[in-house]
């Protein structure tokens, strides 16, 4: 089965659960961008609960995904580096991923897809999954019947608009599995988190909740 999907930041478990059981991902670099959304955009727990961090781009040259610039504004690497050690620091696993990630924040990408690809190909390395995933050729048209979420459409499966940080289509696959989390005493479970929050907690047993 081919899952097409929509580029991520560190996206959400959800999305990473359809990378790792799907044969075959495809991922959308024709559609136009959206804003607030998990394409420059990922959810991380913090002492506060719940904290966006959204990667600035630039939209001057075109609207269409695989052209658009990540922006240098706000010194937003080094304040989300920083969140990300004051939210995990402290957790089982930070220091033993922290290498791995740390480079996301210090080197620079021009294109918001080429950074998000090779955040993709580490985060599995993390994951110790090895997917099968290419961009698409051309703009995939949605079918009428995918717009309400997450649904086979012969032998492929169209989740780009279901994975949504505010407004999250049905998904009958996807089912969050409470794992520990170390603010949890706080806030309770906080599903759908980054991918990070999953690594950073659970370490080498996170594939077990995907």
């Amino acid at each position: 089965m081919t899952t097409l999907l929509s580029t991520t930041y560190f996206g959400p478990v959800q999305w990473y659960q359809k990378v790792y059981r799907s044969e075959r991902v495809l991922i959308e670099q024709y559609e136009s961008f959206q804003k607030q959304t998990f394409r420059n955009r990922c959810v991380i727990a913090t002492a506060n609960g719940p904290q966006a961090l959204t990667v600035p781009v630039e939209r001057a040259s075109s609207a269409i995904l695989k052209d658009v610039r990540i922006s240098d504004h706000g010194n937003w690497r080094h304040l989300h580096w920083h969140a990300l050690m004051s939210a995990y620091g402290d957790s089982p696993f930070f220091e033993y991923y922290e290498d791995d990630i740390r480079p996301f924040f210090e080197r620079r990408w021009q294109y918001l897809i080429d950074f998000n690809e090779d955040i993709l190909s580490v985060v599995c390395s993390l994951l110790d999954i090895n997917p099968d995933v290419s961009r698409t050729t051309e703009y995939v048209r949605p079918e009428e019947s995918l717009c309400t979420g997450c649904m086979k459409a012969g032998n492929s499966i169209d989740c780009r608009n279901a994975i949504q940080p505010k407004h999250p289509l049905p998904d009958s696959s996807f089912l969050p599995t409470p794992y520990y989390q170390v603010y949890a005493d706080r806030h309770g479970f906080l599903p759908n988190l980054s991918v990070l929050d999953l690594l950073f907690n659970m370490g080498p047993e996170a594939i077990f909740f995907l």
